[in-house]
């Protein structure tokens, strides 16, 4: 069976882009007027701040429901990067400089604000530019766009003389959801005010189908006759998410859970329009390490400059891909294991493809299932994964005290002379990683206890079996059994009992890895001295 071919395959992959993209092929089957047009899939980003992890999770998600149809049709897909930047700025950012120059352009769209960084023509451009800048970092494929250019360009145009049509319709939708205050004064029409560029939230008093304007008045009760199209006015968020989806034909765009009644009453709106909605994926939010839901105003969160500090983007990128419909801790501690079976699933795919030509229809779809296919776009690079583990890694920093990188590639050469930075650059990498978490986060909570009296015996038999191989070729899982015997000699019930006391006594720490492998690595004379100074430690 030949490299990608899924025409073969007995069923569907159960991934779930797989299952995404599936409802989107059955939508496209029956969409007359998309035949021989590629499918549209859109993200969302308000631009009135940086790019954050969350934009990463969407963006990436989205990327790979696209792969994935692409594979059951062969046919192109796009994602449009859609940027609001003609919202209004409701408040100035803690993360900008200039906030007094920001603070006297308070409500104005952000594409007709100054730049607080100066390096851009607008406060939109220059977080657009960010927006870009970061979607490329990671190699995603999009096209971006800008409300501003599609409002001032005419591609709204027809949408928007839409809307006036059902004008009323729409609005009555919307205010089921409001307040009694805001119902007096709700339009989905936002006019930008001529005079001090404001976008405003009024009541339209009139609307004139045939010369394509509104009337409404300001707070001075100053009345204003808008074009709705070139840009003057534009819509509430929820009529313009729908007004997207109608006037552009969006077939897929995820959303947070938070989003779900937006969802719900774009989707009406959609409908009143006499557009389809976009299939919809709703994605769980982040909780910190006290399981409350991330807020960038709490700064509770993890950001992607302090994940890619500790581990490689690949590690990210499965932990977004893993369950996007379950609730996750998005905190430090989840880093390590992430990292571990982001180099589990690699290597699995990778021995796949040792043998594509002849691969069997099941393991074929194996690597659909796989995550890695999809976090590396179906393609395996080179010299990809690691010969050993992340939390090996930090537990030989641990050990050793290790603050440099030279310490911990002493110890993997002695353990296999052939790897080095050349030859392994993510094993390379990992060391790196290791170094910082363990500086930040293990170091300063290493406990060691005590063995007990029946502890001391094993770990002095473990010394004494250790001794009687000290000079010989021993495997890891040579070593692996010598401790499950030791373990068993002393009858630890259960037998997780006794590597809980080598973590705990030899590493300082609740959990550890397969000791055996640790020997391995860390050396059969340096594990005897270390248990001997674990024995007389006060």
């Amino acid at each position: 069976m030949s490299k990608n071919d899924f025409s073969s395959l007995s069923s569907l992959p159960k991934s779930w882009p797989f299952e995404e993209a599936a409802k989107l092929v059955d939508r496209m089957k029956g969409k007359k007027d998309k035949l021989n047009k590629p499918a549209l899939m859109e993200t969302g980003y308000g631009p009135s701040g940086l790019p954050h992890i969350g934009t990463f999770g969407e963006v990436a998600r989205t990327s790979w429901v696209r792969q994935a149809y692409q594979v059951l049709t062969g046919q192109s897909i796009k994602i449009l990067a859609f940027s609001d930047d003609m919202d209004g700025l409701r408040k100035v950012p803690d993360n900008v400089p200039n906030k007094d120059m920001l603070a006297q352009h308070l409500g104005k769209p952000l594409s007709r604000i100054p730049d607080p960084f100066g390096t851009h023509d607008s406060f939109g451009a220059h977080n657009n530019a960010q927006l870009c800048s970061f979607l490329d970092r990671f190699g995603f494929e999009y096209e971006f766009a800008s409300a501003t250019d599609y409002y001032t360009s005419g591609r709204f145009d027809a949408a928007l003389r839409r809307v006036l049509e059902v004008h009323d319709q729409i609005a009555a939708e919307v205010k089921k959801t409001l307040r009694e205050e805001r119902k007096a004064t709700y339009s989905p029409i936002l006019p930008i005010h001529p005079e001090t560029g404001i976008v405003m939230q009024v009541p339209m008093e009139k609307i004139d189908l045939d010369a394509g304007t509104v009337v409404w008045r300001d707070e001075n009760g100053k009345a204003f006759e808008t074009l709705v199209k070139g840009g003057h006015v534009k819509l509430q968020w929820k009529a313009d998410w729908a007004m997207r989806w109608y006037a552009l034909g969006v077939d897929y765009e995820m959303s947070g859970k938070d989003l779900i009644d937006s969802v719900k009453l774009s989707s009406k709106i959609c409908k009143i329009l006499g557009g389809e909605p976009p299939i919809n994926l709703t994605y769980e939010l982040f909780l910190d390490d006290q399981g409350q839901k991330i807020s960038k105003s709490k700064g509770n969160g993890l950001s992607i400059e302090e994940w890619l500090q500790y581990a490689p983007e690949e590690s990210l990128a499965l932990y977004m891909y893993n369950a996007p419909k379950r609730a996750k801790r998005l905190f430090f501690d989840v880093i390590p294991k992430a990292t571990d079976e982001y180099l589990k699933h690699v290597a699995d795919w990778a021995a796949l493809e040792k043998n594509e030509d002849s691969l069997e229809v099941a393991e074929q779809e194996k690597r659909y299932n796989n995550p890695a296919w999809f976090i590396h776009q179906g393609k395996l690079p080179e010299k990809v994964g690691s010969p050993i583990s992340f939390a090996m890694l930090l537990n030989l920093a641990s050990v050793a005290n290790a603050e440099r990188a030279e310490i911990l590639w002493g110890f993997l050469k002695r353990y296999d002379v052939n790897v080095s930075p050349e030859t392994h650059p993510m094993l390379s990498q990992l060391v790196e990683c290791a170094l910082a978490y363990y500086a930040d986060f293990i170091k300063p909570h290493k406990e060691y206890r005590k063995p007990d009296d029946k502890e001391k015996q094993a770990l002095t038999a473990l010394v004494n079996q250790l001794r009687a191989v000290q000079e010989q070729s021993m495997t890891a899982d040579e070593l692996q059994n010598m401790v499950f015997a030791v373990g068993k000699e002393f009858e630890f019930e259960p037998l997780r009992a006794w590597f809980g006391c080598l973590y705990e006594v030899l590493l300082g720490q609740k959990e550890g890895p397969r000791f055996g492998m640790f020997i391995a690595l860390y050396g059969i004379s340096e594990t005897i001295a270390l248990i001997e100074a674990a024995l007389t430690r006060e």
